[in-house]
């Protein structure tokens, strides 16, 4: 997949993330760090219905584009949903749970970027 592809494939998830109310929403671009995606894209929601609903979103509009939906996590419980699109992996959390791993801290070698950067490739 080419470069401009992945950051359309993550600014679509960031849009369906916004279209959904989700906060403090992360993207880091981990390509240099990790060969297990290029980025992740982290998100709070208030409640499980929101963060069912997120997820949800996510993976309607990523599939409407042609992107495929690899492995979903954690839909049931809805304190951390883990959506892996291959390049683009969306982790979505509750606040307790999103402030216990913490996976700013983890992957502070990545480049953060501002969610807004990618909106240029939609």
């Amino acid at each position: 997949m080419t470069e401009n592809s992945i950051k359309k494939e993550a600014g679509i998830a960031v849009m369906a993330l916004e279209d959904k109310k989700a906060e403090d929403i992360r993207v880091i671009n981990i390509e240099t760090v990790s060969v297990i995606a290029d980025y992740f894209i982290i998100a709070t929601g208030t409640n499980a219905n929101q963060i069912k609903a997120m997820a949800d979103e996510v993976e309607e509009k990523l599939g409407r584009a042609g992107f495929m939906l690899k492995q979903k996590e954690g839909y049931e419980h809805a304190n951390w949903v883990l959506l892996d699109f291959g390049d683009v992996i969306v982790h979505i959390f509750d606040k307790e749970n999103r402030f216990f791993y913490d996976l700013e801290r983890i992957w502070r070698d990545g480049k953060v970027m501002e969610p807004s950067e990618l909106k240029a490739f939609l």
